[in-house]
């Protein structure tokens, strides 16, 4: 088979993410070559690839769940919320700058269309079908002129549309009928029909709803997927998808030993990388919670100071609170504190920073010996080393270089009495030294807590990643599924009314003649290799920029963005072509 198709969703956290994982499984265990893709995604969430890009955290978790390595392809453009008002971009695994809420304006999309159309192709290229995952809703007419990551890219590579619907909220048929009503009849053209996510009780109560929406739309429903307990699968849409399996995972697993841990993770905001707690919640007798208030320290065995796009933002936000009090109280008394990238900046002497906040000299907690000076340079790296006597896998995504000037050392941190920082993410999912930690702070906490001796990470991950797959495989038309991957949309599919209001050429209604495209490695003649991720040089961007510059130009917002390694103009250009969008969250949508 060669072929593809996109899920999309009513709303965001509809499901998309877990769907678009579990179509993947179910794929890869029928011998099909896959990859997932998500042509722009807003997310604190991120991952390093090997080969040192940056991606979403749930594109790297879809590629787990095709069994193949993560690239920069599979999500070529990432947006980072910095602020209500800004997100730094991120382009083709590396960043480029920072974007203003207006940069979503402008109508300019084109010549990112080329770049992210370029990336799926060089993955159809190599896989045998590619997976792809949309962002918020289609139906966001106020956006679809720009859109590069809906209806735009499934217009350009004529992929089909699959409807995914999150009936546990209710309103699943109206959501359905309307997104399917709100799109242009081009669009319709591809929208073949829907699932049902999270669904509770008689199927059979449900059919007659069913067939109504055929009569209605014209098209069907390819599945209606159960409500699914205990899956803490990476996403990326809000902090409570994850931290909801996180807890719910703790919460019915009974300790190894006499007595339970409790975890304590602080809530800091623009919170990045809170999947690192995962494995921790995934420990039996380990309890994990997210805390705001001093109070909610008292009782913690351990509290997590974790990863943040606003590391200055949060150092304030934990001394408003009393937080940053509590926190010292804890140290002066040999109780156990981690902190995490972000976490472990606020905890040393002092920060400069020049970059991110552009606060200047900062005072920290001063908790370990780390003065921290932010670089313009972002790094990204995937460190192997070893701590308490046991090997750790980790990796690296920060602006802040650390000058660390005492304590032992401990993951290229430091470790003072109970107080621990690093900046690798991911450090816990490494079994042994994950037991070795929390023997630590079972031993500092004076609790008589024992972890359990065979309990893998990796394991249960792919546990989860095989339930997805069976949730598709066993309530989804897989035939169906089949057909449409490999054919694409039925034809004549009915127009249903009224239709996108016309607000001009929409993207993705035909890849512009002459549209810059960044320059991409040709695709590999081995069909099981894993593509290069990123382009080779920064001509592309140059072209990128002439391309969106001719004619009338971005002179206006020639600011938006600092300038990194000389390539102000090119990044500019870049920014304000970067988005659709549609992943935004609700504060940052309100901006538009």
């Amino acid at each position: 088979m060669s072929g593809g198709l996109l899920v999309a969703g009513t709303t965001s956290d509809a499901g998309k993410s877990v769907v678009t994982a579990g179509i993947c499984r179910w794929l890869v265990r029928q011998g099909v070559k896959v990859a997932p893709f998500k042509a722009q995604n807003m997310s604190l969430n991120s991952f390093v690839t090997r080969e040192g890009a940056e991606i979403g955290r749930a594109q790297a978790m879809q590629a787990q769940a095709a069994r193949v390595e993560p690239t920069a392809l599979m999500n070529p453009v990432l947006l980072k919320p910095g602020s209500d008002r800004s997100s730094q971009v991120v382009l083709m695994g590396k960043p480029v700058g920072e974007m203003s809420a207006r940069g979503y304006h402008g109508g300019r999309q084109e010549s990112l269309l080329g770049t992210v159309v370029d990336c799926l192709e060089q993955l159809r290229g190599t896989y045998d079908a590619v997976i792809c995952e949309g962002a918020g809703s289609p139906a966001e007419i106020n956006l679809r002129r720009t859109d590069i990551v809906n209806m735009g890219i499934a217009r350009a590579a004529r992929f089909p549309v699959l409807v995914v619907g999150d009936i546990d909220r209710g309103g699943v048929f109206a959501s359905f009928f309307g997104t399917t009503a709100l799109l242009s009849a081009e669009d319709q053209e591809l929208v073949a029909g829907y699932l049902v996510n999270k669904f509770r009780g008689d199927v059979s109560l449900l059919e007659p709803g069913l067939d109504m929406l055929y009569e209605l739309t014209g098209r069907r429903t390819y599945g209606v997927l159960p409500f699914a307990h205990g899956l803490g699968i990476d996403e990326e849409d809000g902090l409570r998808v994850s931290l909801r399996g996180a807890v719910r995972e703790s919460a019915v697993t009974a300790p190894h030993g006499e007595d339970v841990l409790r975890v304590a993770v602080c809530a800091v905001p623009l919170m990045s990388n809170f999947t690192d707690v995962d494995a921790l919640a995934a420990e039996p007798g380990v309890v994990v919670r997210f805390v705001d208030r001093a109070e909610e320290l008292a009782d913690a065995d351990l509290v997590i100071v974790p990863g943040t796009r606003g590391t200055v933002k949060a150092l304030a936000w934990l001394r408003e609170r009393g937080l940053a009090d509590a926190l010292v109280r804890r140290a002066a008394e040999g109780r156990p504190v981690l902190g995490i990238c972000g976490g472990f900046q606020v905890l040393g002497e002092h920060i400069e920073d020049e970059v991110e906040s552009r606060a200047g000299h900062v005072d920290g907690l001063g908790l370990l010996p780390v003065r921290i000076r932010f670089e313009k340079a972002k790094t990204l790296a995937r460190p192997v080393g070893s701590a308490l006597g046991e090997p750790v896998e980790g990796y690296e995504i920060h602006h802040g270089v650390a000058d660390v000037r005492g304590g032992e050392p401990f993951l290229d941190g430091c470790r003072v009495g109970a107080v621990w920082g690093t900046h690798w993410h991911g450090s816990l999912e490494s079994d042994a030294f994950r037991r070795r930690f929390l023997a630590e702070v079972a031993r500092a906490a004076g609790r008589r807590f024992v972890a359990a001796p065979d309990t893998s990470f990796e394991v249960l991950r792919e546990e989860q990643l095989d339930r997805l797959g069976d949730l598709i495989e066993e309530h989804a038309d897989t035939d169906a599924l089949w057909r449409l991957i490999e054919g694409g949309a039925p034809a004549g599919l009915p127009f249903v009314p009224p239709g996108a209001p016309r607000v001009g050429t929409p993207v993705g209604a035909g890849a512009p003649a002459g549209a810059a495209r960044l320059p991409l490695p040709a695709p590999s003649r081995d069909r099981g290799s894993a593509p290069d991720p990123g382009p080779r040089s920064p001509d592309g961007l140059e072209n990128a920029r002439n391309a969106v510059l001719e004619p009338g130009g971005l002179e206006e917002d020639r600011n938006v963005a600092r300038e990194v390694d000389g390539l102000e103009e090119a990044r500019n250009a870049v920014l304000e072509v970067a988005g659709n969008g549609a992943d935004l969250p609700h504060a940052e949508k309100e901006t538009l």
